[in-house]
């Protein structure tokens, strides 16, 4: 996708009016936002080096004994526990028996799980058992290893797991066809009533007029997250002759259109689309994001199938969205509380069809999840890495404590250049360049890399970003990260220079980030201890990366500084930091500026009305 060049003059915010002459990219309007807790990595991963070499310690081998009255001290069984709280297919069970000391215990209250954990080493759960702080307080350290059977880990508290040094893993993949074709089995028994006759039937009527249904052949089918599910659910659709697009900001074109898909943005997706199937993880970004407002964006009489997450739609929105006439249909497989309240107006509503969480519910998808997590279980106990880890990242404690400065900077790097992808772009190729004046064999990159992937993928993923997962999960999504290390002449004593994020082959929203292969280039050093961003594109700048952003380009003429200096004080915007870099003396200047809250777009369009600024973008940090 070619950039827009220097010259462009677009007008992308439309909800605010921005003179002609300005190219204005406010990042919160492209639906996708980050969570502050997921800087907090540095924080607890430097205070528990202790724990993070036992998170994966075997248990094999390790002994203990019993002392009773009047005996000698007997040893105990060196087989470790695996306590199973909610029901797993016999296949997953024969392994976990094979290795450990298998409790099946179903139904625990949380009290009778607190009293139990103390005495296990592991813990398999469903989505019903919920693993809270008092969990892991309750288990005094015994518990190694949390295993969720299935995907969504929302009822694992997983900062109470690393802290108590507990490793968590999933089940991301067992299920995936199963979900796909629950997606079309309500996408096909919607739009014919099945459900609704079958019970007008079993009520000893016969309405055939009522339940007059829509055909699926030639109508337009939108797929709001196009993973592992939605591409699944795309090729079945085709298949019924359905017109299919989708929306989802990290696909890769060209996979999309092996499967004869069109990526398109948000709004066109939902303002096209006769039938709306969503797959998209629960983020902060995306909790309740169809409400009124993307609501009245559809087709009058659209018709949407949820079997993702319960939290993405706004469930008194979709009721009122029903009742108007905007939504003809809802079929519903999971829901924003589970199980919903029996007198739930969505549920009852005779224009939606519910399923009580079925998606992953079949015969298959059941044994081939209970065999993953079971496999995920007892190679975290054997100390084995995993690839469906999803928190403690398993590095030295001396690496930490050298790259914990650069920990930081890796994952702003990697929130700043997604920021600047241009919507509809689909992240396929990820380059980073360490400069560094240490021997490539010497320089342990892992931990940096994985900061970055995280902070390109997780704002708009489910998946919690570390270590162990950065490349599977990257590759799952598409994107390449490749490394490149260069030789610099500087003290050996700070493993890292500098840090370099390109991405390639995608549109720009702030064109003066472009290099002359247009690729997205920004790098970042740590000064003083702290992050810095020292390079946009071809212009160098200096400002610490914290709080929030605004990068501008401008004609480099004198009082620029004070001009837009002005209009954020104007508008009791702090600023923090501001530079200013250029390539060329008094011809085209890139001005930096650190802020501590975010401008509304008041202070935004005073900005935009700076005659010499040609585009800026705000960035969320």
């Amino acid at each position: 996708m070619a950039a827009s060049t220097s010259a462009s003059k677009t007008l992308t915010n439309q909800s605010t009016s921005f003179p002609p002459h300005v190219k204005i990219s406010n990042f919160p309007a492209t639906h996708i936002s980050f969570s502050k807790s997921s800087i907090s990595l540095q924080k607890f991963t430097i205070s528990r080096n202790s724990t993070i070499s036992n998170v994966l310690k075997t248990v094999q081998g390790s002994e203990s004994v019993s002392k009773t009255r009047g005996s000698d001290p007997a040893p105990k069984s060196t087989k470790p526990t695996i306590l199973v709280s909610e029901k797993l297919g016999e296949g997953g069970l024969d392994l976990l028996r094979s290795f450990g000391n298998v409790e099946c215990l179903y139904n625990l209250s949380p009290e009778d799980l607190c009293a139990k954990i103390s005495e296990c080493d592991a813990l398999i759960v469903r989505s019903g058992t919920k693993v809270t702080r008092q969990v892991f307080e309750a288990a005094k350290g015994k518990l190694k290893v949390v295993g969720r059977a299935g995907v969504g880990i929302d009822n694992v508290d997983l900062q109470a797991a690393t802290e108590f040094g507990c490793l968590v893993v999933n089940a991301p993949t067992a299920n995936t066809i199963a979900a796909a074709e629950h997606g079309i089995a309500l996408l096909a028994g919607m739009a014919r009533n099945v459900a609704q006759a079958d019970a007008s039937m079993k009520a000893g009527k016969w309405q055939r007029n009522k339940y007059v249904g829509v055909s699926l052949v030639g109508k337009t089918l939108a797929i709001m997250g196009f993973g592992k599910v939605g591409s699944e659910v795309a090729r079945r659709a085709k298949g019924l002759g359905m017109h299919v697009i989708a929306h989802d900001p990290y696909a890769p074109a060209d996979r999309a259109r092996a499967v004869g898909v069109e990526l398109v943005s948000f709004d066109q997706a939902i303002s096209t689309a006769d039938f709306v199937s969503l797959h998209m993880p629960l983020t902060p970004t995306t909790n309740k994001v169809f409400n009124d407002q993307t609501f009245s964006k559809m087709k009058k009489g659209v018709r949407i199938i949820n079997v993702a997450r319960g939290g993405v739609i706004d469930e008194d929105a979709l009721v009122r969205a029903l009742d108007n006439g905007t939504v003809a249909q809802a079929a519903l497989d999971v829901f924003t509380k589970e199980p919903p309240s029996a007198d739930s107006k969505l549920v009852q509503h005779e224009n939606v069809t519910v399923t009580p969480h079925l998606g992953a519910s079949t015969v298959e998808a059941q044994e081939g999840v209970a065999v993953e997590i079971a496999e995920a279980v007892v190679g975290a106990l054997r100390g084995e890495l995993s690839a469906t880890a999803v928190n403690a990242p398993m590095v030295p404690p001396e690496v930490l404590s050298e790259l914990a400065p650069y920990v930081t900077l890796a994952e702003k790097l990697g929130r700043l250049a997604v920021q600047l992808v241009a919507g509809g772009s689909g992240i396929q190729s990820v380059k980073v360049v360490y400069s560094s004046a240490r021997d490539p064999d010497n320089l342990d990159t892992r931990l940096l890399r994985a900061m970055i992937t995280k902070g390109i993928i997780e704002p708009i993923s489910d998946a919690h970003i570390n270590l162990v997962n950065a490349d599977f999960t990257a590759k799952q999504k598409g994107i390449r990260i490749s490394e490149e290390r260069v030789v610099v002449d500087s003290s050996p004593e700070n493993p890292v220079e500098s840090i370099q994020v390109q991405i390639s082959n995608v549109g720009s929203k702030f064109a003066s980030a472009l290099l002359d292969n247009g690729n997205i280039s920004i790098a970042g050093k740590v000064k003083y201890g702290k992050p810095h961003l020292t390079r946009v594109g071809p212009f160098s700048v200096d400002v610490s990366l914290e709080g929030n952003l605004i990068l501008c380009r401008q004609v480099d003429q004198p009082g620029m500084i004070g001009q837009v200096g002005n209009i954020l004080g104007e508008h009791n915007v702090n600023v923090s930091f501001m530079s200013v870099g250029r390539t060329v003396k008094r011809t085209k200047a890139i001005m930096a500026i650190g802020v501590d809250e975010e401008p509304d777009k008041d202070t935004l369009k005073k900005i935009g009305e700076v005659p010499a600024i040609e585009e800026f973008v705000f960035l969320d940090l």
